[in-house]
């Protein structure tokens, strides 16, 4: 049984031999020329302006993260779409379910106006 898993512990020496040898490898052969410039915390070259801790619109992440929910939808319905046929009416039912149940969160969410861009 324990002669199983050692192509799972090799691979993952492997990864983990890997990423190490890769961070050591830019720390030792990488340029170092540091100037103050570059040693700042802003290396745009302009100083910073007003607090960081300042509110700011979100709207943006809110849309994208209801992108991300219904793109979801879209990839689960393929493997679905597939295989309609071999599921019959249960797997027709089930998909309306789920279906109904983006559906209401989409009518949900249109109608607090999340998708409005002001």
């Amino acid at each position: 049984m324990r002669e199983a898993y050692w192509p799972l512990i090799l691979v993952l020496l492997l990864g983990v031999g890997f990423g190490v040898f890769a961070v050591l490898a830019s720390a030792l052969l990488g340029p170092k020329r540091p100037d103050s410039i570059k040693l700042s915390p802003y290396e745009c070259g302009l100083d910073p302006i007003g607090d960081a801790r300042a509110p700011f619109f979100i709207h943006y992440y809110i849309v994208a993260l209801l992108f991300l929910v219904f793109d979801i939808e879209v990839v689960f319905t393929y493997p679905w779409a597939v295989s309609f046929k071999r599921l019959g009416l249960f797997g027709f039912l089930e998909m309306v379910v789920f279906i109904a149940i983006f559906l209401a969160i989409f009518v949900y969410v249109w109608g607090r106006g999340a998708l409005e861009w002001e």
